[in-house]
């Protein structure tokens, strides 16, 4: 079986972590509060790698998520809204941001405008600096990098100016966590999401939300912390007050491990992008239409063929050649009519750091035998 839809969750995970995982749920649960991870004997927690992850000093700070959908819910419903705030987001974005969005309007909290995206999904500095003049948001919300295209946009640029005209911004990092820089403090970001299960090689029903000590986010989720439990209302301090209930230790045992491992094996991203390059080349010459992502990417990149619907393709690929992808709209609906890829979707490949060069071969073969 050839694995190529990393974008959506990672295949295979972090070398050992299932081990670790099997050992949590065969050991004695720790006797610590319900809403912290233990890690008892440990030089690190596991909230401590996730800061240094997302480039902050404050541990504190960073919230266990389930995935990056609950982090956003958190930060975006928990948020101290005001009347008549204005939002910008980017055509680029997921569901997991837009439909919050779109709830909290439909509720008259906020007014939400999606701005237009580059060719290859970027969003541009111009385009930011025209809607910053023109609507004076309250809050940037943008992805690090396109699930569709792998774009990635250039963040430290379009915080600044947003931050220069006093706009708070949350950054949806869920597909570059594992492959690229992210550093929360340095682009003075209010909040920021990543998940465990992409690129990080994390299990599934991992995540964190990062918030700034300089904003205040109320509790999305509330019940009980371990401490305080005579109080009738959430805890101030952080992380607790953003915490209830019972956290999912034996998953953040695995994030843990997988973190510490992708820590001592970086990625060669630039040799999976090759990869990339190649099987686009091939695409290419087998008649179809390849989005072309220029600059920083992830290695996913996303096709149509005239011969067949994406849904077909992807089918052909996963029942005559044990090819595994991803074919629709990718839960980013809005993106597609930039791209000049029908509203339809498309087929989507996307890679990690243990495709070898004999998949792709592969792969390529099954594209011919079914394009050509």
């Amino acid at each position: 079986m050839i694995y190529f839809n990393n974008s959506a969750t990672s295949w295979p995970k972090a070398p050992g972590m299932s081990d670790v995982v099997k050992k949590t749920l065969d050991e004695i649960p720790s006797p610590g509060n319900r809403a912290t991870f233990s890690a008892a004997g440990k030089e690190e927690t596991c909230r401590e790698a996730i800061a240094e992850v997302m480039g902050i000093g404050e541990a504190e700070n960073i919230v266990y998520a389930s995935c990056a959908t609950s982090g956003l819910n958190m930060g975006l419903l928990g948020f101290p809204w005001e009347q008549g705030d204005v939002v910008l987001t980017t055509a680029a974005e997921h569901n997991a941001v837009l439909r919050p969005l779109y709830l909290l309007e439909k509720a008259g909290k906020l007014h939400c405008f999606v701005m237009p995206v580059s060719e290859d999904g970027r969003l541009q500095a111009e385009t930011l600096d025209r809607y910053l003049k023109e609507y004076h948001p309250r809050m940037l919300v943008l992805t690090h990098a396109s699930n569709v295209t792998g774009a990635v946009n250039d963040v430290e640029v379009l915080s600044a100016m947003a931050k220069e005209r006093g706009c708070h911004v949350f950054l949806d990092a869920s597909q570059t966590a594992g492959l690229y820089p992210i550093q929360a403090g340095k682009w003075e970001l209010d909040m920021a999401v990543i998940t465990g299960h992409k690129y990080l090689l994390g299990p599934q029903g991992t995540g964190a939300l990062y918030v700034s000590p300089k904003i205040s986010i109320a509790p999305v989720f509330t019940g009980g912390t371990g401490i305080r439990s005579d109080e009738k209302e959430m805890p101030r301090e952080m992380p607790l007050r953003l915490e209830p209930g019972t956290q999912n230790d034996t998953s953040l045992a695995g994030l843990h491990y997988a973190l510490d491992w992708n820590r001592n094996h970086p990625a060669d991203t630039e040799k999976v992008l090759d990869l990339v390059r190649d099987l686009e080349d091939t695409l290419r010459r087998l008649g179809c239409r390849v989005v072309s992502t220029e600059g920083m990417r992830t290695p996913v990149l996303t096709f149509v063929s005239e011969k067949y619907s994406p849904e077909d393709i992807g089918d052909m690929l996963y029942g005559s050649f044990d090819i595994i992808c991803r074919t629709g709209l990718h839960c980013a609906p809005l993106i597609f009519p930039y791209l000049s890829m029908p509203a339809t979707g498309t087929v989507r490949f996307s890679l990690s750091r243990f495709t070898t060069k004999e998949e792709t071969e592969e792969v390529k073969e099954a594209l011919e035998a079914i394009l050509a």
